[in-house]
């Protein structure tokens, strides 16, 4: 496998409604795609997940296009390729930039897989026909809004419900959920929001029955995490805290969490998300897909990661018309009965719509 030509595109699209974290408000969603063509003919596609400002982590989609045009763009083309785990050695002496190395990485995946004439699903080793799948839902202006969202996708559906939390937005909010849905799966997302002074205010939510709290302190607190999963029942889930294998691995050891997020972007990549999965599998650590807001083809990618067997629990890869008004992909994703049918034709499963990907494209640049 050689790849002799990469387009990378700086797309802009506007979401349904804002996207309200801890950490600020998001409507209009920046992103990099990546098209890799090999000289067979076959092509694969790539996404950066990278927001346009530092607020998630230190990447943004202007230093992932500085990272993928100066440096592992021409790390890559050209080369004979094996398998797509040999980026991971490529790359190697780039330091950290995982969400412009996974864009990479993800299109030589769905190139390789379609060279191969399989599904990028049965290329990383899953096995699943359907994936359940969660909601993620934001911030919202008033409990009542929240409560009316929770309805609607609860009707849909939906397998469980991650709400969005912050200081002065929590307890209240997660008791007024529990009262009017009792039984609804339920998780609440702190984006790194609290210390451990908060420890009072977990120890109330545990009456709740959450699934799961996500991310309640810094990324880096690995030990004060530890901290406060001893002192709680509700399990600890940790995603912005897992940036790799070596993380995962020290979580797991000091007993940080019960539960790991997998974003694939944040992680650098499809190679390294299996290898935590199967970090987390042999010590029985369930793990989810979590998301960034994907267009059509990050979700794609989402979706095959997920039929991987430690995926046990909902992820974030809700439907394209959850977040969009019209997607970059054909068929776009569809969620029946908290379901998502797993395509099973070569590489991603999905086509791009070369229309929709230039009516949203701001700037391209070939590279050969």
């Amino acid at each position: 496998m050689k790849i002799q030509e990469i387009s990378l595109r700086h797309l802009k699209m506007r979401m349904r409604s804002p996207f309200a974290t801890s950490f600020g408000t998001m409507q209009d969603k920046e992103f990099l795609l990546l098209e890799a063509k090999s000289v067979n003919g076959h092509i694969g596609w790539g996404e950066s997940v990278a927001f346009d400002t530092p607020w998630y982590t230190e990447e943004t989609v202007k230093t992932n296009w500085h990272m993928l045009e100066d440096f592992i763009i021409p790390a890559v083309i050209n080369r004979e390729l094996e398998h797509p785990d040999q980026i991971t050695c490529l790359l190697s002496s780039i330091r950290k930039n995982n969400m412009a190395k996974s864009a990479l990485e993800g299109a030589v995946w769905d190139l390789y897989s379609k060279e191969k004439g399989i599904s990028l699903t049965r290329a990383l080793g899953g096995n699943k026909g359907k994936i359940e799948v969660g909601v993620s839902i934001g911030i919202q202006k008033t409990i009542d809004d929240l409560l009316q969202l929770i309805d609607r996708y609860t009707a849909k559906g939906y397998k469980r419900m991650k709400v969005k939390i912050k200081p002065g937005w929590d307890l209240e909010v997660i008791r007024e959920i529990r009262k009017n849905f009792p039984e609804v799966p339920l998780m609440a997302d702190a984006n790194s929001a609290y210390t451990l002074n908060d420890t009072d205010l977990f120890k109330s939510l545990d009456e709740y029955g959450l699934m799961m709290i996500e991310q309640p302190l810094a990324a880096n607190d690995f030990i004060d995490h530890a901290k406060l999963q001893k002192q709680i029942t509700t399990p600890i889930c940790l995603d912005e805290s897992i940036h790799s294998y070596e993380d995962a691995r020290i979580a797991i050891e000091l007993k940080a969490c019960q539960i790991i997020n997998i974003k694939i972007g944040r992680v650098g990549g499809l190679t390294e998300a299996r290898r935590i999965h199967n970090l987390c599998k042999d010590n029985k650590i369930p793990v989810w897909c979590g998301g960034m807001l994907e267009a059509g083809i990050g979700r794609a990618h989402n979706i095959a990661l997920t039929t991987l067997s430690n995926f046990i629990l909902p992820g974030d890869t809700a439907g394209s018309s959850h977040y969009w008004e019209k997607d970059i992909i054909y068929p776009e994703v569809v969620v029946e009965n908290g379901y998502i049918n797993v395509p099973d034709h070569p590489g991603i499963g999905y086509e791009p719509n070369r229309e929709t990907i230039r009516q949203f494209t701001l700037n391209e640049k070939i590279f050969s």
